[in-house]
C-alpha cells in the first residue's frame, strides 16, 4: 500500500451530511413556506364550544328516542324506516364533536367534520359496548339523549331503557290501531 492509496478522498454525495452540505433540491425563494391543507370544515357545521361562547342552544335530534336500538349491537342492523335516521344530523345546528356522557360516569367522543350524525353518536356508543352480553348490561336499550345547558353545554347525557318498544307488527288486524310509547 503506498501513501497515495491511504489518503483521505473528498466525500461523495452520501456523505453530504458530514459535510453539513443538503442532499434535498434547492427551495424556491416564491414558496418558502410548505402549504398546509385546508382544514375539512364545511360551512354550517360547529364547534360545540363556539356555540357555547355565542349561547347558541342545540336540539337533538328526536329520531333517537325511536331507534329502540340496543348499545351493544352494531348501529347497521337496525332495519328500515329506523336505518335511514341515521344519517341526520344529531344536533341542530350540526357539530364537528360531541361528548357522551352516561350517568354512570363513562364518556364517549362522536365526531364528524362533516357534522355529527345519528350513525356518528351510535358508532361511538356501540365500540364501548360491542363486547358486553345483553345480561351484563342492566338497560341495554337507548331511550335517547338529553341537553342541559346547566349542567354541560358541549355534552349529551345518554338515556337507556330496560327493553325496547315492541316491534311493531308487519301485518295488523284490518282497523287495529298500533300504539306508540
Amino acid at each position: 500500500m503506498s501513501a497515495a492509496d491511504a489518503a483521505p478522498t473528498p466525500l461523495s454525495k452520501v456523505d453530504s451530511a458530514v459535510q453539513g452540505l443538503s442532499s434535498s433540491p434547492p427551495k424556491d425563494d416564491a414558496k418558502a413556506e410548505p402549504k398546509r391543507r385546508a382544514s375539512s370544515s364545511v360551512p354550517g357545521v360547529y364547534n360545540i364550544n363556539d356555540l357555547e361562547k355565542e349561547g347558541t342552544e342545540i336540539q337533538i335530534a328526536k329520531e333517537t328516542q325511536k331507534l329502540n336500538w340496543r348499545i351493544n349491537k352494531s348501529p347497521m342492523g337496525l332495519e328500515e324506516p329506523e336505518k335511514s335516521m341515521l344519517k341526520k344530523h344529531l344536533t341542530t345546528p350540526p357539530v364537528k364533536k360531541i361528548d357522551l356522557h352516561f350517568p354512570l360516569g363513562l364518556e364517549v367522543s362522536a365526531r364528524n367534520m362533516k357534522g355529527v350524525t345519528i350513525k356518528d353518536a351510535l358508532d361511538a356508543i356501540y365500540k364501548q359496548f360491542r363486547k358486553k352480553a345483553d345480561d351484563e348490561l342492566e338497560t341495554p336499550v337507548l331511550a335517547g339523549f338529553e341537553w342541559d345547558k346547566e349542567e354541560s353545554w358541549t355534552q349529551l347525557i345518554v338515556h337507556c331503557k330496560k327493553e325496547g318498544a315492541p316491534q311493531p307488527k308487519k301485518k295488523g288486524k284490518k282497523g287495529a290501531v298500533e300504539e306508540e310509547i
